[in-house]
């Protein structure tokens, strides 16, 4: 059976990290994996999840099977994070905890294949990497649309809008919350209005990704997308994700909500999605949700996470306004101020492939070859030679 079996290629990000890792130059850089970290590389336990997860352990009575929908705090609040208390939408959705984002994703493109099998997922152009095979390896046809203007380094909203003009009706068209992989392009919010009144005037279904709420402008800020959609269409798909604003990536605690016309429709496709994760890993894992459920029900633990979570963020826009100054003081050749008009940890760099290897053989400084980077992996200890090395090859 397993004869015909051919050795598929490493993931690039990883196999960068694997490079890396090998890496003997003591200034060696790693700007490739999409992890939050501090100042001296690490990625820390957040102190409200230390608190929430010693709690955790000692209160916990069980290791039974917590059904398929997972933790029913853990859903609740996390609907409440994105949406907001008293939002009426809250009444006309269903969530259900999955293993990690990616998870999210999977279910819901398993989903969507209930819901019509022969519609086709758009998604930005670029996208994050893993999302095509996401959506493929689920059998679904997966194209894209203009999103990311390379000569602007930012949103093609223009062509973006004209490009959704042709999506067909019954086909889902999936778009970043905020802090867009890879790109770090955001939309504002006239153009979230314009976008939620596109879709609903051509009966696309949208699939929000929200990987990094709080890591852009703010949590409400963040969510500015997803509500406003809520307000305007009866119906879509959002998953969200607690690796990064949780810092949770090793616990894998995602979440895939489906907003409805109505409580009874939302009935339905509760039993729907319940059944979706039943066929495909039947319980999810419920130790990141207990822990972000024991956070988000405590006012004293929310408040040392929202702390933390502002510094992480404020953190990151700092390390873009650095990295800025640092290259202009080097070179007039390109201006790189677009870095601090974006949001989240990536940005691409705005160079060639050849110049990344460059930068790689030459300095041991590690990104895609897309020229996308982390930016939280810059710090006051290597952002000069970062920025030498950036202009040598410029």
């Amino acid at each position: 059976m397993f004869e015909s079996l051919q050795a598929v290629p490493a993931d690039p990000i990883l196999g960068l990290s694997i490079a890396y890792k090998n890496d003997e130059n003591p200034s060696k850089v790693d700007l490739g994996v999409g992890v939050y970290k501090t100042e001296t590389g690490e990625t820390p336990i957040l102190k409200s999840v230390a608190l929430a997860q010693r709690q955790r352990i000692e209160t916990e009575t069980t290791k039974t099977y917590i059904g398929s929908a997972g933790d029913a705090g853990f859903n609740d609040k996390l609907a409440k994070l994105v949406f907001g208390e008293g939002n009426p939408v809250l009444a006309r959705q269903c969530t259900v905890s999955t293993p990690g984002g990616t998870g999210a994703l999977r279910m819901a493109a398993e989903f969507i294949k209930r819901c019509n099998p022969g519609a086709t997922i758009w998604v930005t152009d670029p996208t994050w990497a893993n999302h095509n095979a996401l959506f493929n390896a689920a059998g679904i046809q997966v194209k894209s649309y203009r999103y990311f203007d390379k000569d602007n380094s930012s949103v093609d909203f223009a062509g973006m809008m004209d490009a959704l003009q042709s999506v067909p009706k019954g086909d889902v068209v999936l778009l970043h919350a905020c802090c867009h992989n890879p790109s770090g392009a955001d939309l504002n919010q006239a153009q979230w209005l314009a976008f939620a009144e596109l879709a609903k005037e051509k009966g696309f279904t949208p699939l929000i990704d929200m990987a990094y709420q709080g890591f852009g402008d703010g949590l409400d800020e963040d969510a500015f997308g997803p509500r406003t959609l809520a307000a305007t269409l009866p119906e879509f798909l959002l998953t969200t994700s607690g690796s990064k604003n949780f810092g949770l990536y090793r616990e894998r605690i995602g979440a895939l909500t489906l907003v409805g016309e109505n409580s009874t429709r939302v009935a339905i496709l509760s039993s729907v999605i319940q059944n979706v994760a039943r066929c495909i890993y039947s319980m999810p894992p419920a130790h990141g949700a207990a822990i972000i459920d024991i956070v988000l029900g405590s006012t004293e633990l929310t408040e040392l996470w929202k702390t933390e979570l502002a510094e992480m963020r404020g953190r990151i826009h700092e390390l873009r306004s650095l990295l800025v100054d640092k290259l202009h003081a080097r070179q007039g050749k390109k201006d790189f101020s677009f870095i601090t008009k974006q949001y989240g940890m990536f940005s691409f760099l705005g160079i060639s492939k050849e110049q990344v290897h460059r930068l790689k053989d030459e300095f041991s400084v590690y990104m895609v070859d897309s020229s996308r980077m982390n930016v939280a992996g810059i710090n006051h200890s290597n952002v000069d030679y970062l920025a030498d090395a950036i202009t040598k090859v410029l």
